[in-house]
């Protein structure tokens, strides 16, 4: 049952579109770049220029020659650690309420606002 559920609905992701990131897990450990797309029911993003995968396409039509096109694939979000790009360092996020009382993410290490 517990499965099912966690297949219906989306997990909270710590991570945003346009966020610069850190891998800090698989074969592309240490590379930093900028989330392209996040996809919460499978609890994933999709990193610039990490988990690079070959498509291979062919010909649509007579003439035309088929070519292989690279492009990033999904990697689970828990991978990931929010970047600062002032300070060089990987941080955990952690949420603070700034002077106007919203609620925004904060990096721990470098106390750095991101939102």
């Amino acid at each position: 049952m517990a499965r099912l559920n966690s297949q219906l609905r989306p997990m909270k992701v710590h991570v945003k579109k346009g966020d610069t990131v850190q891998v800090i897990a698989g074969k592309d450990r240490g590379k930093v770049g900028e989330i392209l797309s996040v996809i919460p029911k499978q609890s994933k993003v999709v990193v610039e220029g990490v988990n690079i995968r070959t498509k291979h396409v062919k010909p649509k039509q007579e003439g035309e020659s088929g070519q292989i096109l690279s492009q990033e694939a999904p990697i689970h979000s828990s991978n990931v650690m929010l970047y600062s790009q002032k300070e060089k360092v990987a941080s955990r996020v952690c949420y603070t309420f700034n002077e106007e009382g919203r609620k925004v993410r904060m990096l721990k290490k470098t106390g750095e606002i991101i939102d």
